[in-house]
């Protein structure tokens, strides 16, 4: 269950909205980097205070890809120098933060730097941050204290019945889990082929690409992230000039390629862009090239990574 008392902070004041409650003041849908930025914090810290919660679960984390959703520029690491390292490690799904680190989660996602995520505690608290400083806060509390400073801090707290960003209104797209029995699968697949291309996205936005045979599964699988979505394709080709040759027209495409030293990469392009891409993947050993459109999209398997336990907890 989602929490009970559900706050919309914005720095809008309400007077200032039509009868369709669309804004009509002069506030920018922008961070100003400042104060008004610290009062959005400083209330969250607040509802955080009142609800007793220190450390929050980072849920669904997601960075810059293909789409940008920020409306400011993206800049370099999505937002998240200095609190994780430029591979991610420690951002993913079900990772457990103090409420410092969670304040500047929100002060990244508030300045549309490129990354976003669910903050989550369980059923007892949430904080969702969407679009035009919109930041949405759910206690199993009432925060009467917490409400109280948000007016002082200058902003405007709101009760809603529920956060337009819960995971509630999400449909799951994904439910397999990369059990035992997937892998059984994977190696039934790698028995009847040299090699296998493995898809992980480990952060929505961010893929790591590995060519995976019987000889390496399982060092592969053991440098695998936590609730990673794993999507099994048929092997590169060797033959790249094929591959570019049969890109599509009027359309995007990922192509994927491998270097010489066995690195693999990725690139969304159309027909504007294979000019370079040819040039750029001319020493490639190996290439594909996989559909953008999920109805085109037909891998051999996909799951998400469980828990320890056995339990899938991944929402993708």
């Amino acid at each position: 269950m989602p929490p009970s008392f559900v706050h919309r902070i914005t720095k809008y004041d309400p007077a200032d909205r039509d009868e369709h409650g669309h804004y009509t003041g002069a506030e920018d849908t922008v961070s100003d980097h400042g104060p008004v930025e610290a009062a959005y914090l400083a209330a969250i810290a607040a509802f955080a205070e009142a609800s007793g919660i220190d450390r929050l679960e980072i849920r669904e984390p997601a960075v810059t890809g293909f789409f940008h959703f920020g409306v400011e520029p993206p800049v370099e690491g999505h937002g998240l120098g200095g609190l994780f390292p430029p591979d991610l490690t420690g951002y993913h799904d079900g990772a457990e933060v103090s409420l410092p680190v969670a304040l500047e989660l929100v002060r990244a996602m508030l300045r549309d730097q490129g990354a976003w995520c669910r903050l989550e505690v369980g059923d007892v608290f949430t904080v969702h941050v969407g679009w035009d400083q919109y930041v949405y806060v759910g206690s199993d509390r009432p925060c009467a204290d917490a409400v109280a400073r948000t007016r002082e801090l200058g902003l405007f707290p709101e009760p809603l019945t529920a956060s337009p960003y819960a995971a509630e209104f999400d449909e799951a797209e994904v439910t397999e889990p990369a059990d035992e029995h997937f892998w059984i699968r994977v190696h039934t697949a790698l028995g009847s082929r040299h090699a296998l291309l493995l898809e992980e996205s480990h952060v929505r936005g961010a893929v790591r690409w590995h060519r995976i045979t019987l000889k390496n599964l399982n060092t592969v699988r053991a440098g695998l992230g936590p609730r990673a979505l794993l999507t099994v394709w048929p092997d590169l080709t060797s033959n790249v000039g094929a591959v570019l040759a049969a890109l599509p027209q009027e359309e995007a495409t990922q192509f994927v390629w491998e270097a010489q030293d066995g690195a693999i990469s990725h690139a969304i392009v159309d027909d504007t862009d294979y000019r370079e891409l040819t040039v750029h993947v001319a020493d490639a050993r190996a290439a594909c090239a996989l559909p953008l459109s999920l109805a085109e999209r037909r891998p051999l398997l996909c799951a998400a990574l469980p828990d320890s336990d056995g339990v899938l907890r991944a929402r993708w």
